[in-house]
């Protein structure tokens, strides 16, 4: 084989790579969503997981894209690692469409589609057009690059090779197969791309993958195809470590099964090939098999695989707390699991400021300040929250991401912003409970029970506003009732301090005691009003929200 050929080879795996990766990005900006929402609803039933584990790899292609988004919903809290684990499994499965697609050979049919993609995604005006022509633009470049790779000019050349035909026919070392199965795999990073490396060279002669040896070339491409993994959790939260470790565990559990069958039985590799004729055919068959017999070996011991992952990937100890819990930058290439996983960074924060708010109000109400401290300690931690959840949704948003998800994390930034104001106000009225305790100001019953009144009006619409937020739904009915709200804390507010001006000037309340509670009445005011905002970015209409 000379150079000419050796860049033969290459430019014709480079077109497949990139027909593949390019496919497969369409598919997940059509699809994505959809996919996401099925994930979301997934039960703990590990049959039903592993069911939608095979439909969403089956139609994103790529069982280590499905795998890194569950890292996603794992570090959201979508789900929990049981559940990951049968979705892996089945995806694992649903990764071998690729394989079935190439034995089929539609090749025939890859410069049409190039055409129709490239007219598509250049000349369509709308944005789901454009990526379903991304979709066959990559299906025809996958199927050209693959027909190129396999032409004469590459690997055709390897018919005439006696030092291959030599290499080929004598290569009976099981463990060579392996370790070569397992390198290509790690350098192409995707199992389904190597597989077609081996489909390719199965398509231009038979001779040139005898199934004897390329059963062990399946068996390490598939314990390799968990190094893109692993390289996506370097550094990743200690959930999403387990599941690329449970997905190697699948892969190791596959190699230990086939392994000793191809070595006890060569009559296995023989019965394959009187399947069919086609070299092509057969290392799909081979590699459907390997997946399928070790999915249903896995199924039923599901909770031991997280076990074994669990002792594998110990749990972190953290030293601080103003660090994220949900968002792992380290896998953040998904869209849609990524806006699941601020969504869930951000309800956090949320979770924080009704704590702040409720300490210092309850604080203000008997005049205790002994939880100032841990107010402060949540107040750092809120405004570290909203610098660091802002900068990474604006890295988030440089990419191309689909309109619901662009949406949605524009709604987010609003959010955020709105429930930083709360705590902002939640720490002043500690402040002032602070200050009318060392200067042994008081504050009259009926002041009180204004306050507490207001209040309490304020954490019911601060609650329900959460709620539509998290439920990301808001109906007109309530959105009424929350308007309805947030006009009584306004007409509450005027009417506590028109009382606490007539108490003035009847000298039943001090002044400097007033100016504090003015302006506690003032700071639960303000709360109503961002809790208001906070309810618009469940709606669906963007251009309804409201920033005071």
């Amino acid at each position: 084989m000379g150079i000419s050929n050796i860049i033969s080879l290459l430019g014709g795996l480079g077109l497949f790579l990139f027909g593949m990766k390019y496919m497969s990005d369409g598919l997940n900006q059509v699809a994505g969503n959809k996919m996401r929402l099925l994930l979301e609803k997934l039960t703990r039933n590990r049959f039903k997981g592993f069911l939608l584990g095979v439909l969403v790899t089956a139609v994103i292609q790529s069982s280590s894209a499905t795998t890194v988004m569950l890292m996603g919903f794992l570090n959201a809290g979508i789900m929990d690692l049981a559940q990951a684990t049968g979705v892996i499994i089945g995806a694992n499965i649903g990764t071998t469409i690729t394989a079935v697609l190439i034995a089929i050979d539609v090749s025939a049919i890859a410069p049409f589609c190039i055409f129709i993609g490239t007219v598509m995604a250049l000349f369509s005006k709308k944005q789901t057009q454009k990526f379903i022509g991304q979709i066959i633009l990559g299906f025809g470049v996958l199927f050209f690059g693959l027909k190129y790779m396999s032409g004469p000019e590459a690997m055709g050349v390897l018919k005439t090779s006696a030092a291959f035909q030599t290499f080929i026919t004598k290569a009976n070392n099981p463990f060579l197969g392996l370790l070569i199965g397992f390198i290509m795999c790690s350098v192409l990073q995707s199992s389904s791309a190597s597989i077609g490396v081996l489909q390719a060279l199965a398509m231009t002669s038979a001779s040139l993958m005898p199934m004897k040896f390329a059963i062990y070339l399946i068996i390490g491409i598939n314990v390799g195809s968990a190094m893109p993994l692993f390289l996506s959790a370097l550094g990743a939260k200690t959930n999403a470590k387990r599941a690329a470790v449970i997905y190697f565990i699948f892969d190791f559990v596959g190699m230990l099964i086939f392994t000793p069958i191809a070595l006890i039985f060569p009559q296995y590799a023989e019965w394959i090939t009187t399947l069919s004729d086609n070299g092509s055919v057969q290392v799909a068959i081979a590699h459907i098999i390997f997946k399928v017999v070790t999915a249903f070996v896995m199924l039923p011991f599901i909770k031991w695989v997280v076990k074994l992952s669990e002792v594998i990937i110990k749990p972190k100890e953290h030293d601080t707390r103003l660090r994220f819990e949900f968002i792992d930058k380290k896998i953040s290439e998904n869209p849609i699991s990524t806006a699941l996983q601020i969504g869930s960074e951000v309800e956090r924060m949320a979770r924080l400021v009704r704590h702040n708010f409720v300490i210092a109000c309850e604080g203000f109400l008997v005049m205790d300040n002994s939880k100032h401290r841990e107010l402060e300690e949540n107040e750092e931690l809120i405004n570290w929250l909203n610098h660091n959840i802002s900068d990474f949704m604006i890295t988030v948003t440089s990419k191309e991401i689909t309109g619901d998800v662009s949406e949605y994390i524009g709604k987010l930034f609003h959010v955020i912003t709105d429930l930083e104001r709360i705590g902002d106000h939640a720490e002043n009225i500690m402040r002032r409970v602070t200050t009318a305790k060392e200067e042994n100001y008081e504050f009259s019953d009926i002041g009180i029970a204004e306050f507490k009144e207001i209040y309490e009006v304020d954490l019911e619409l601060l609650d329900r506003a959460l709620g539509a937020f998290t439920n990301k739904h808001l109906t007109d009915a309530e959105e009424h009732q929350l308007h309805y709200l947030e006009d009584t804390i306004d007409y509450l507010t005027l009417q506590a301090q028109d009382n606490h001006v007539q108490r003035l000037r009847e000298k039943k309340c001090h002044t400097s005691s007033g100016v504090i509670f003015t302006k506690a009445l003032q700071d639960l005011e303000r709360v109503g009003d961002h809790s208001y905002n906070i309810a618009w970015a469940a709606r669906i209409d963007k251009d309804l929200i409201r920033q005071i």
